[in-house]
């Protein structure tokens, strides 16, 4: 953390640094006593109220520190880093250029720019400062961490691997660099990092965080050798504790699945806003979704923005609604008494001002999926894809992922009988609204059907978008565009099959699993073996 001349105020940092944080309040208010216009105190104030995740106070006291000191590099960082915590893109984007223009030197505020620029999607602008920062404090693990997290969505795997391997010599235990390390390098059986992550998880386990990473990295390793009786174990182990913690509600999925079913027919005859740009990708995770982004994306008239969660900001603020979810039913419901042209128009000003995106654009947003009915009332004329793959495969597929984002909207995967349930009210509400959308705005695609035959579902999926065909999208691996997905390391290859019927290698573990989805109709009894 930067600090300035006074005395008081660097005790203060440290003190701060320290997490001391009642210290380092008094001192703030002792100097402020004496010196109403400090801006560093102001500053330090603010750290101390984003420590307390209280990212509203901290905006207003970095705006002081600002009116006192315009050119306080650090404040307009910590500004921006609190606006994208609270999902305001827009402010966040202009504060976080407005202090590079400044042209900081200090690790902490290099290393904040970078990570607002990669919440924001924005990984090629964040990687330099990232950089800059790993040189500025070569021996802040951290910094190495999001270095190397940018340049793996970047697609430089080996800078990555050096960079999480940097890291990882400064702490041996940052589970979040070893976990990368092993997600985006193969393991074999003769080469691998099974005894170093067995030795992280040991010394780490009562963290639920810190077993969550390994174990699913011990998961992957494991299936990368070839035992998958054994990842099911490392998976179950991983996410014990963090169950726990996170207590899932299915009630709230159920809830949510209903409500968005509903959205239906209140919208149908609501006038929106008449854009074509928009290509809304939906659906489940790890089922093919940035697999098509990637297609769709190399073709010349369409860029990718990544998943965005502005349809569902702008959705909630024109409802004004109370309640602690961007996504909840109570939102989902207040739809129908909005002008609806005004959030079509609200959500493209919101992507075109930020995305520095024109002419046709992806949302790959998975969650977009619950918006499917309301963003064709809003935008018309935009189209929305779901990505749809064997019940079976998506379950288990979820299962093994661990979500990189916090929202927990994803908590169903800490369990493989929630996660089916999961499923089961996803397929009923995407084939509710595959029944009652239009279908030249509204289409469904297989994974496997992808794999198969990519070029006929290329020209499909291009025809619905109102595009010709085009080449470069069967060569998507070719794309140099970021992915910051948990795809990052696959969409770079060759398409494989690899991943088609995964699930019958662990059929014998998911059996609670695969009775839910066969009683609901998911799949047959007769697919199974076991």
């Amino acid at each position: 953390m930067m600090t300035f001349g006074n005395t008081q105020l660097q005790e203060a940092a440290e003190r701060l640094g320290a997490k001391d944080y009642k210290s380092a309040h008094a001192i703030c208010m002792d100097v402020l006593r004496t010196d109403p216009a400090s801006s560093q105190a102001y500053y330090l104030l603010g750290i101390l109220t984003v420590d307390h995740a209280n990212h509203a106070k901290a905006i207003e006291l970095f705006e002081r520190a600002l009116q006192f000191n315009p050119d306080h590099a650090a404040a307009l960082a910590q500004m921006a880093r609190s606006h994208i915590a609270r999902l305001n893109r827009e402010p966040a984007l202009q504060a976080a250029r407005a202090s590079a223009a400044l042209q900081p030197a200090d690790a902490f505020t290099l290393d904040t720019l970078g990570v607002v620029f990669s919440r924001a999607g924005l990984h090629a602008e964040a990687a330099p400062f990232y950089a800059a920062a790993t040189s500025a404090a070569p021996g802040i693990a951290d910094y190495h961490y999001n270095h190397g997290a940018a340049l793996q969505f970047l697609g430089d795997m080996d800078a990555a691997r050096a960079a999480f391997e940097r890291c990882l010599a400064i702490d041996p235990l940052e589970t979040r660099a070893l976990s990368s390390i092993v997600q985006i390098t193969r393991q074999t059986a003769d080469h691998n990092r099974l005894a170093e992550l067995e030795a992280a998880f040991s010394a780490t386990k009562d963290d639920a965080d810190h077993a969550l990473r390994t174990g699913h990295a011990l998961a992957k390793a494991h299936e990368d050798i070839g035992n998958p009786a054994e990842a099911l174990n490392w998976l179950a182990r991983a996410k014990t504790k963090k169950r726990e913690v996170i207590q899932h509600d299915p009630a709230f999925d159920t809830a949510l699945f209903n409500t968005a079913q509903s959205t239906i027919g209140a919208l149908a005859s609501k006038p929106g806003y008449e854009d074509a740009a928009p290509i809304f990708i939906v659906g489940m995770p790890r089922t093919g979704t940035t697999l098509v982004e990637r297609i769709l994306s190399s073709h010349s008239a369409i860029t990718s923005a990544g998943e965005l969660t502005d349809f569902g900001l702008c959705l909630k603020r024109q409802s004004g609604t109370r309640s602690n979810y961007v996504l909840d039913p109570e939102t989902l419901e207040a739809a129908e008494n909005l002008d609806l042209a005004a959030l079509g128009t609200a959500y493209m000003d919101s992507v075109r001002t930020t995305q520095n995106v024109s002419g046709r654009f992806i949302d790959k947003m998975p969650l977009n999926a619950f918006y499917s009915a309301v963003i064709l009332a809003a935008l018309p004329n935009a189209r929305v894809i779901c990505l749809r793959r064997h019940p079976a495969d998506t379950v288990l597929s979820n299962y093994r992922q661990m979500f990189a984002t916090s929202f927990s909207y994803y908590n169903y995967a800490f369990s493989l009988e929630d996660t089916a349930r999961y499923y089961v009210g996803f397929d009923k509400m995407m084939k509710t609204f595959a029944r009652a959308l239009p279908a030249d705005r509204f289409c469904e695609v297989h994974y496997e059907h992808v794999v198969a035959d990519i070029e006929t579902e290329t020209r499909r999926l291009l025809d619905f978008c109102g595009l010709p065909f085009e080449a470069a999208c069967l060569a998507f691996h070719e794309n140099a565009a970021p992915v910051a997905t948990a795809s990052s390391a696959q969409v770079r290859q060759p398409l494989y099959t690899g991943s088609l019927a995964r699930w019958k290698r662990y059929e014998a573990g998911l059996a609670d699993a695969l009775d839910i989805l066969v009683e609901a109709g998911c799949m047959t009894s007769g697919e199974r073996t076991l």
